[in-house]
């Protein structure tokens, strides 16, 4: 069986390994846990399932700094237990992305140690520069995680620069021998049989000049610098550019749409997709993540409208997305958490209503675990359940500001990237399936309560349940061309609550209306579906009058969803 290589078409499906399944009860998911569950990914649909990196690492910022590219850390499994993965997705049609980080590798990683070690070819490989000053950093730059961005290193009197952690050292992408380090890891993969790359915040490769940043934190001297496309077309070139096959996204940070049109771009040699983050922070006051504020609908509009028609207008191509392992829980974020396992609760509509507005436009549509499920975000009440670096990090930050502890928790529940992190929720046994009810040992993070009543074993085979929709989704997107290769042309876009698009090609027509609320709304200037037929509706028969279906684009029930079709 062979996966689908046109990711216009295809879906994505996002494990996050160390809290998918739990195979030998150790408290950590591992590779054989993905294993147990191809069948479960390979009945939704999904083309492609993206790993997060399960390669040796310390673990500082949960493998994303990364120690050995090209060996499974022990945590996860063996090199054996990978090919076999791979062997195995592969027979169901399901093909492999993995997870590259690229930007910075970890401090424990050889070409670090040696830097450190003073042997000046790697200590090439990184950003090493004499301070401003006795013990003042070479720029003000500030880390993602909190802090100066540059750490000292006494036997130099020198220091490097870690836009993350202070344990994840930025490469240097000028050096060409790093460069071609970087293609020798993409070529060990696509040997393996992997059929797509994930680059984690690739358009921070190209650093400008160091100087101190008075207008934020630094981030404009190294986002979407003076060389990543020039390093991506190499990339390409020298690796995944030679097989077709290949599918690949960037994760893109802090990014521009002008960029991305060329990093996306159908002719432009560099990549597949691209994700962008601006249309998740809505919910943030500027560019400040860690405040309680309403969302703003009317700026979630614009920013998704926004892209859509530039991407278009430049061939280029984005990766549809609502959840991920950065992000909370869309359905407790845009949605509602109301009954909770109750398939005529409004919290089954709102996961049914976000997942019709991302899979319906344009773009290849990405699934978290879980979301596929309507899972939520944590039940966490103590500080001490966490395990985030950022999460906690930016609680003590809260607290050194002199916010009350109350009050800075419920900033990191509504926040914290944890909140994607709980395990996977396959039954309602005691660790909700992620590993089983007999293990001695405990699930590395809490496994939410709710698991009871929100997994997976209540979902298949339920007609109704949000799992159900989500197969519906991806199915649809593989029957109408109108889906993958349609034009769009925003709808409502003054409207307070409905999110609605056009999409059309060769006479094929979509609309696709949404009530991003929890109460019911009248779209006056509604488009006539005269002559569609409603294929898809998170509203089922018996909702309606009398059991007929009574959907009508005009009077749109709370969180309801319609699909369009003529």
């Amino acid at each position: 069986m062979t996966h689908t290589t046109d990711f216009r078409k295809a879906t994505m499906y996002q494990i996050y390994p160390e809290s998918f399944r739990d195979s030998n009860g150790d408290g950590l998911g591992d590779l054989n846990g993905v294993i147990e569950k191809l069948d479960y990914l390979a009945d939704l649909g999904v083309d492609y399932l993206w790993l997060t990196p399960f390669f040796v690492s310390p673990q500082k910022d949960n493998g994303y700094d990364v120690a050995d590219y090209t060996a499974v850390d022990p945590a996860y499994g063996t090199m054996e237990d990978c090919e076999r993965l791979i062997a195995e997705a592969d027979k169901r049609g399901l093909g492999l992305m993995f997870d590259m980080v690229f930007n910075h590798v970890s401090t424990e990683h050889e070409w670090f140690k040696r830097a450190l070690a003073g042997d000046q070819k790697y200590k090439d490989f990184f950003f090493f520069r004499k301070g401003k000053g006795p013990g003042e950093p070479p720029t003000n730059w500030r880390s993602k995680f909190g802090g100066s961005a540059w750490q000292y290193v006494p036997e130099f009197d020198e220091w490097y620069l870690h836009v993350f952690d202070p344990t994840q050292a930025d490469l240097n992408w000028e050096n060409p021998a790093v460069r071609e380090a970087v293609a020798d890891v993409l070529r060990f993969w696509m040997e393996k049989g992997v059929k797509g790359f994930r680059f984690d915040v690739i358009n921070l490769i190209s650093k400008m000049a160091f100087e101190d940043d008075n207008e934020f934190d630094g981030r404009r001297f190294y986002t979407d610098g003076p060389k990543v496309h020039e390093y991506l077309k190499e990339l390409n070139a020298r690796t995944f550019g030679k097989d077709p096959g290949i599918i690949t996204v960037g994760e893109m940070n802090s990014t521009s749409l002008e960029s991305c049109t060329g990093y996306a771009g159908r002719t432009s040699g560099e990549l597949n997709m691209v994700f962008s983050f601006h249309h998740l922070k809505v919910d943030f006051a500027g560019r400040e993540k860690w405040v309680l504020v309403p969302t703003d609908f009317a700026k979630l509009k614009e920013i998704l409208f926004d892209w859509q028609i530039g991407m278009t207008e430049h061939d280029a191509w984005n990766a549809l997305f609502w959840c991920c392992h950065d992000q909370p829980r869309v359905v407790s974020r845009f949605g509602t958490e109301d009954g909770l396992g109750d398939s005529a609760s409004l919290w089954a509509k709102s996961a049914k209503m976000l997942a019709t507005i991302t899979h319906c436009l344009r773009g290849t549509p990405y699934v978290y675990q879980g979301e596929e499920l309507g899972m939520t975000n944590t039940d966490f009440t103590s500080i001490d359940q966490f395990r985030d670096v950022e999460s906690l990090n930016n609680y003590q930050i809260l607290l050194d500001k002199g916010m009350p502890a109350k009050d800075a928790i419920r900033i990191v529940q509504v926040h914290s990237r944890d909140n994607a992190r709980t395990p996977m929720q396959w039954d309602d046994s005691a660790f909700g399936g992620f590993m089983d009810a007999d293990a001695t040992a405990k699930p590395w993070i809490g496994v939410n309560a709710n698991h009871v009543k929100v997994n997976a074993a209540a979902q298949v085979g339920d007609l109704n349940s949000v799992r159900a929709y989500y197969k519906d989704l991806i199915a649809l997107r593989k029957r109408l061309d109108v889906i993958a290769e349609g034009s769009i042309e925003p709808l409502a876009q003054d409207h307070e609550q409905v999110f609605a698009y056009r999409r059309e090609l060769d006479g094929h027509e979509l609309i696709v209306a949404n009530n991003f609320y929890a109460r019911d709304c009248d779209w006056a200037e509604a488009p006539s579906v005269e002559g569609f037929k409603l294929v898809l509706s998170n509203y089922a028969a018996e909702d309606g009058d009398s059991g007929q279906i009574t959907a009508s684009p005009a009077h749109l029930r709370p969180y309801e969803a319609q699909v369009w079709y003529r």
